[in-house]
C-alpha cells in the first residue's frame, strides 16, 4: 500500500518511447512540472500526450515539446505556445483538437470503464463531419485528417459519438496526498488533474504535502488511491514554484 517513490526520476524511469500520457493542468495551473522535468531528463521520445494544452514556451509540457519528445497531442487549447504552432504547421506534430468539455468527459469515461458516449458538442462541425487537419505535410497540405464520427438521434436532437480515453501513464499534481495515493486538489489547480489520473493505467502524482495514511478523512478525498500507483513528495521549494502565464495587477 505504500506507493511513495524515492524521487521523481525513479517514478518516471520506466516510461518508454512511444508511451501515451494523460497530463493534468490548465495552462500552468496545476501542472506536474517536476515530473515533466524528470521525464525530459529521462529521455523518452515519440510521446503521445493527452492534455488540455501543451504548456507554454519553455514551461510545462512546452519543455518536452521543445526537445522534440512529443509526437502527438490530443488537446483542446493551443494558443499560448509558438513552438507548438510551428511544429504543427510544419508537419512535425500531429494534433487532435477536441472540444474542452468533450476532452474532460473522454478522460473521465476512460477512467470509469465507459468505452464511448454521445454528446451534442461538435454536431454540425468538422468535429463530427471529419476533415480537421491532424497533421500537415511539409508543403502545407493536409497529410492526415480526422475521420467522420458516428451521429445518432435522441429525442429529436443529434449527438456525436466520442470514445473514452485511457493512456499508458498519467502525470498529475495534487495539493495533499498520502502514501496510499488518496489525493486532495486545491482550487483551480484541480482542473484536469483528477480526470487525467483516472485515465492513466499507471498514474504518477507529485504532491505538495504528503500526510500520514488516515489523516485525510473520506470526505476530504477528491480522488481515491485506487487510481494512483506512484506518489512523489515535493520539496518545499518545488511546491512553492508556481508560474503564471499572464500576471495582471492594478495600476
Amino acid at each position: 500500500m505504500n506507493k511513495v517513490s524515492a524521487s521523481a526520476e525513479e517514478a518516471v524511469a520506466d516510461i518508454p518511447d512511444g508511451a501515451s500520457l494523460a497530463v493534468g493542468g490548465f495552462g500552468l495551473s496545476g501542472i506536474p512540472g517536476v515530473l515533466i522535468d524528470a521525464l525530459r531528463a529521462q529521455g523518452a521520445g515519440g510521446l503521445r500526450v493527452v492534455s488540455n494544452n501543451c504548456g507554454v514556451d519553455g514551461q510545462g509540457l512546452g519543455v518536452l515539446l521543445a526537445c522534440g519528445r512529443i509526437a502527438r497531442v490530443t488537446g483542446s487549447y493551443v494558443g499560448e505556445n509558438k513552438e507548438f504552432a510551428r511544429q504543427y504547421l510544419s508537419g512535425e506534430l500531429e494534433v487532435e483538437l477536441t472540444p474542452q468539455g468533450t476532452l474532460a468527459e473522454r478522460l473521465r469515461a476512460g477512467g470509469a470503464g465507459i468505452p464511448a458516449f454521445y454528446t451534442p458538442a461538435g454536431v454540425g462541425t468538422q468535429v463530427a463531419r471529419g476533415g480537421l487537419p491532424w497533421r500537415y505535410a511539409s508543403d502545407g497540405s493536409v497529410a492526415v485528417a480526422s475521420p467522420p464520427k458516428e451521429t445518432r438521434e435522441f429525442h429529436d436532437s443529434t449527438y456525436v459519438l466520442e470514445h473514452g480515453i485511457t493512456t499508458d501513464y498519467a502525470l498529475v499534481r495534487a495539493w495533499r496526498g498520502d502514501a496510499h495515493g488518496n489525493l486532495v486538489f486545491r482550487k483551480a489547480a484541480a482542473n484536469f488533474n483528477p480526470l487525467a489520473a483516472m485515465a492513466g493505467r499507471v498514474t504518477i502524482v507529485e504532491v505538495e504535502e504528503l500526510v500520514e495514511p488516515g489523516t485525510l478523512t473520506p470526505d476530504d478525498v477528491h480522488l481515491p488511491g485506487i487510481f494512483v500507483q506512484r506518489v512523489v513528495q515535493l520539496t518545499p521549494e518545488q511546491a512553492a514554484d508556481k508560474q503564471i502565464e499572464k500576471r495582471t495587477v492594478r495600476a
